[in-house]
């Protein structure tokens, strides 16, 4: 995939002595970077139900995993839970966070006559729909993901109990007895590292040729466009930041995937307060990017800093362009919701 650099035009002004002062920075900005299609999704979802609801309205789990978009949706009424025995009874909805949820959640909820909104990415959903399909025509399901991350937990529950077993690295595939080794199929969490993917669904179809996976890859097209750009960019720079919570799944690959081809510096940092400036000392090219459910503010924020002690110049690197976009819920649309 080739990359365009593309550099924005200087800012008009006099050069001060104390800017003279600084040392040079040149910012290679990753493009694309930031929201993917399915978070901006669930947050038009939460800020559409507090439009129509008024608040508060509940989320099941953090909607997207960013500490500063949850801190921005409370403050506008949401409130975050971890499970829905914290919901109240009566008339305010509770929401289903981007990573989807397990079939019992929504079950439980409309046993106790909670409004629900679902807002589950779509690509997530249609991981859930092809492991209902592999189940349904007597396939086991092995899931490709991280033990706990409320992606795979929710993937995990669309199926009866021992229906689907999760495979989260090349280890456990030597150590794999199925029942019946012709009859498998497997799927993935979305946000996983397109290579690390790549080389355990191999490993895979060496062991069990017969298993039939997904007509599209599920790692989501997002996840997929953030790791090339960070390919481009990592191995021109003396270090890479990724703006990102440390629980972001998508976020930590692009750190791992900047250090897998050779960038000696690589952070994760959710905002310009935990940046460790020690460790950028001597650093003359710093790339920068931004995993799927972090606010292009907390990058702008970042190159502020960045510019106040350095002399900074951004170039972006731009690998792909994304139109992508998702409807809101039927109930959330305007003509529903009138």
């Amino acid at each position: 995939m080739s990359a365009d650099i593309t550099n924005p035009t200087p800012s008009d002004g006099v050069q001060t002595a104390a800017s003279a002062a600084k040392p040079p920075l040149d910012i290679l900005l990753a493009a694309p970077r930031g929201f993917c299609a399915g978070v901006v999704r669930a947050i038009d979802v939460v800020e559409r139900a507090l439009a129509i609801y008024g608040p508060p309205v509940y989320v099941r789990h953090e909607i997207v995993h960013n500490k500063y978009v949850v801190e921005s949706l409370k403050r506008k009424g949401a409130v975050f839970v971890r499970e829905l025995d914290e919901v109240p009874d009566g008339s305010a909805p509770v929401i289903f966070s981007a990573h989807g949820v397990a079939k019992t959640v929504p079950a439980n909820a409309d046993s106790r006559g909670l409004i629900t909104i679902d807002a589950t990415c779509p690509l997530v959903t249609k991981v859930h729909r092809e492991a209902e399909i592999h189940h349904k025509r007597g396939r086991h399901v092995l899931l490709v993901g991280h033990s706990g991350h409320p992606e795979v937990v929710g993937t995990m529950g669309q199926l009866p109990k021992g229906s689907i077993t999760l495979v989260e690295d090349l280890e456990q595939i030597a150590a794999l007895t199925p029942e019946d080794p012709n009859n498998l199929a497997w799927v993935t969490q979305t946000t996983l590292s397109v290579d690390d993917t790549r080389h355990i669904v191999d490993a895979l179809k060496r062991k069990f040729p017969t298993i039939t996976g997904p007509h599209k890859d599920d790692i989501c097209y997002a996840t997929t466009n953030r790791q090339e750009a960070v390919k481009q960019i990592a191995p021109l720079v003396d270090a890479l930041i990724v703006v990102g919570s440390s629980n972001s799944s998508n976020s930590q690959r692009l750190r791992e995937v900047a250090e897998r081809v050779g960038c000696p510096i690589t952070r994760l940092v959710l905002r310009a307060e935990e940046i460790d400036w020690p460790a950028f000392e001597g650093v003359r090219r710093l790339g920068l990017t931004a995993g799927a459910s972090a606010p292009e503010v907390l990058v702008e924020e970042i190159i502020d800093a960045f510019a106040a002690r350095y002399e900074v110049t951004v170039d972006t690197v731009s690998t792909v362009v994304e139109d992508m976009s998702f409807p809101l819920p039927r109930e959330l649309r305007s003509e529903a919701a009138e």
